[in-house]
């Protein structure tokens, strides 16, 4: 694959967020397609942060995931199976974005990535059977697990995402939450 493949998006919502879509190759056998190519992600993260590990979550229909986040984390997420409703949310205190948010559908036919910056909360509902999601982390230092994130609540009504359902499957962390102060 070589970097003219990938189309690059900036959000019209919040300048910061970008996405990327690359081209499939099919054929008999199936499809291909790349999520992740050094050259293009170098320009969209700062110099000194490299990917450091992957994640993959098995999620199941109607299940929402988030909206959680962190203050040193990027975050390329993508769905690789299934299909999701996926929501980035700019909660940086001061941002002139603050509490605006962008939603994304993503499936393994349209190969759209989603590169979240620090301080952006992370969500994704699923709307097919089941999905494969894809997170693709860097940092610096340790990785910031779920003990030392921020979250909010999906429905927070300061928030108003449209989200597509009412009542979705949730974490005991993600029923627990308050609405932003």
């Amino acid at each position: 694959m070589d970097v003219k493949d990938f189309e690059i998006h900036h959000s019209e919502i919040i300048p910061d967020l970008v996405w990327f879509r690359t081209k499939k190759f099919s054929d008999l056998r199936g499809s291909l397609f790349t999520t992740f190519h050094k050259e293009v992600m170098e320009n969209y993260i700062p110099k000194d942060l490299e990917f450091k590990h992957d994640k993959f979550a098995l999620t199941f229909h109607n299940c929402l995931r988030g909206i959680h986040g962190d203050t040193k984390t990027w975050k390329l997420v993508t769905c690789v199976y299934g299909e999701i409703c996926q929501v980035a949310v700019d909660l940086r205190p001061g941002s002139p974005t603050y509490g605006k948010w962008e939603k994304f559908i993503i499936n393994q036919d349209n190969q759209v990535s989603v590169l979240l910056p620090p301080g952006f909360g992370n969500s994704f509902l699923v709307l097919s059977e089941a999905a494969m999601y894809h997170y693709k982390l860097a940092y610096i230092g340790d990785y910031v697990d779920a003990a030392d994130q921020f979250s909010v609540r999906w429905d927070d009504p300061k928030l108003g995402i449209d989200w597509p359902v009412k009542n979705p499957t949730l974490s005991e962390r993600d029923k627990c939450l308050d609405n932003l102060k």
